[in-house]
C-alpha cells in the first residue's frame, strides 16, 4: 500500500497530466468525495482502488511509485491549451503562482490563457492584473506583435473599468506600435478600435471620427468579425454625433454582415448593441429593440456567459420602463442583483440611473433625484463626458417634471 500525501499527490498529478476533472476520472468505480480525500492525502488507498485508477489512467501500477515532480508550467499550459477544462485551468493557475519559469515566452503564453479566463467571467479585478504583467513581459520580448495584443487587451480592461483616460493612452501606444511595425490588418483594426471606444466615450468625438475612418478604410472590402466590429464601432461614434441615422445603417450593415456560424457571441452582442441604440434613440424605438433581443436571447443558450445574461436583463429592465412596465422594470433590476454584477462602467452607471429614474415614478423623489445627481458626477470624475451629459439630461428633465417643493416629496 502507498503512503500517503505522496500517493495523493502523484494521483493528482497523473490526473492534471491527462486533463481529467475528478468526476471524469471516477466514473461509476468510486465516488468524488473519496477521490478528492485520497488527492489530499485524507484517507489511505486500498489496492483495489489503486488498480482501478491504474485503469482509468491508463497507467501501469508502477507511475505511481514516481515521486511526484509537480508540473512545469510548459506542461499545465500544454494540457489547458488541449484540454479546455476547469480542472486544466486550475492546475495552470496554481503552477503560474508556486514557479519561478524563467521563460518569459512561456509565462507570457500561460498569462494571456488566463486572462481570457477572467475576461470570459467578467472578474476584471483578476484579468487586469495578468494584463499588466503581460504587457510588461510583451515590452521585455520586444516582439510587436505580441506588445500590440497585450496593449489592445489592457486598454479594453481599462475601458471597461472606467478608467478611459489611462485606456486611451494604452490604446494609442498599441496603434503606434501597429504602425511603427506594419503590423497585420488584424492587430491595427483592434488597436483602432479600442481607441476609438475609449475617445468617444471621453467625448473626444473629432478624433474618434478620425480614427474610426481610417479603421474603415484600413479592412476595406474585408468580411467577418473584424469588419463587423469596425462598422460597430463607426456606428457607436456617428450615435454619440447625434446621427442616429447613420449609427442604425452602420450597425445595420454590421448585423447583415456576420453569419451565425462566424462568431456566435459576437453576433448575439451585435443585437444587443443595436437594442441599446434604439433604447437610447429619441424618440427610444422600442418595438425594434425587443425584436433585437429576442434575437439575441434565442441564441444565449448556444454561447450565451454570465455578462452576456446580465447584458440581455438590463436592457430589458430598460425596454420595461421605457413601456411604462415599471414594475417589470424593478423586477428585472432587483433579480441583477442577486448575483455580483459583471458589467462595464459604463452600463453599470446606466443600470443606476435607471434605478433612480424608477425611485421617482415609484414617489421616493429625493432619492431618486440625489442619486441621479451623484452618478453624473461620478461619470464626470471619471472623465466619462457622454455619459455624464447623458444623465444631467435626465436630472434636468426630472427636475422639469417635478410638481411641489422638495421638502413635501417621498423620501
Amino acid at each position: 500500500m502507498l503512503e500517503q500525501p505522496r500517493f495523493g499527490q502523484r494521483l493528482k498529478e497523473l490526473r492534471r497530466m491527462r486533463g481529467l476533472s475528478q468526476a471524469a476520472l471516477v466514473g461509476d468505480g468510486i465516488s468524488t468525495g473519496y477521490l478528492s480525500r485520497l488527492e489530499s492525502g485524507a484517507r489511505p488507498p486500498t489496492e483495489r482502488v489503486v488498480t482501478y485508477l491504474a485503469k482509468r489512467l491508463d497507467v501501469d501500477l508502477s507511475a505511481f511509485d514516481v515521486p511526484p515532480s509537480g508540473t512545469t508550467l510548459a506542461q499545465a499550459l500544454s494540457i489547458a491549451a488541449s484540454a479546455e477544462c476547469e480542472e486544466a485551468m486550475d492546475a495552470l493557475l496554481e503552477c503560474l503562482d508556486r514557479t519561478d519559469c524563467t521563460d518569459p515566452l512561456l509565462r507570457w503564453q500561460a498569462l494571456w490563457m488566463v486572462a481570457r479566463r477572467w475576461n470570459k467571467r467578467g472578474d476584471k479585478a483578476r484579468e487586469l492584473v495578468c494584463l499588466e504583467e503581460l504587457s510588461r513581459i510583451a515590452d521585455e520580448l520586444g516582439l510587436p506583435e505580441l506588445r500590440c495584443r497585450a496593449w489592445v487587451s489592457l486598454a479594453r480592461c481599462l475601458r471597461s473599468t472606467g478608467e478611459v483616460s489611462r485606456a486611451i493612452k494604452v490604446a494609442s501606444r498599441a496603434v503606434r506600435i501597429a504602425r511603427e511595425s506594419r503590423l497585420s490588418v488584424s492587430d491595427t483594426g483592434a488597436a483602432l478600435m479600442v481607441l476609438v471606444s475609449a475617445e468617444a466615450e471621453e467625448g473626444r468625438l473629432p478624433d474618434a471620427r478620425a480614427h474610426v475612418d481610417e479603421l474603415i478604410e484600413l479592412i476595406g472590402d474585408r468580411n467577418g468579425t473584424l469588419k463587423a466590429e469596425a462598422l460597430w464601432s463607426a456606428a457607436t461614434v456617428r450615435f454619440r454625433q447625434g446621427d442616429q441615422q447613420a449609427a442604425g445603417e452602420y450597425l445595420e450593415r454590421a448585423i447583415d454582415g456576420l453569419d451565425s456560424y462566424a462568431d456566435l457571441t459576437l453576433w448575439i452582442r451585435l443585437r444587443l448593441a443595436a437594442a441599446s441604440l434604439s433604447l437610447q434613440s429619441a424618440p427610444p424605438r422600442t418595438g425594434t429593440a425587443a425584436e433585437r433581443l429576442k434575437e439575441a436571447e434565442s441564441a444565449l443558450a448556444f454561447a450565451g456567459t454570465p455578462l452576456l445574461a446580465q447584458e440581455l436583463l438590463t436592457l430589458k429592465a430598460h425596454l420595461a420602463f421605457e413601456d411604462q412596465r415599471f414594475t417589470d422594470a424593478r423586477a428585472l433590476l432587483e433579480e441583477l442583483r442577486q448575483d455580483e454584477l459583471l458589467l462595464t462602467y459604463r452600463d453599470r452607471i446606466r443600470l443606476g440611473v435607471l434605478d433612480a429614474r424608477l425611485l421617482i415614478t415609484e414617489g421616493r423623489l429625493r432619492n431618486g433625484l440625489q442619486q441621479l445627481k451623484e452618478l453624473g458626477e461620478e461619470a464626470h470624475r471619471a472623465c466619462n463626458v457622454d455619459l455624464a451629459a447623458e444623465i444631467w439630461r435626465i436630472l434636468a428633465e426630472a427636475l422639469e417634471h417635478t410638481h411641489g417643493p422638495l421638502d413635501s416629496a417621498g423620501s
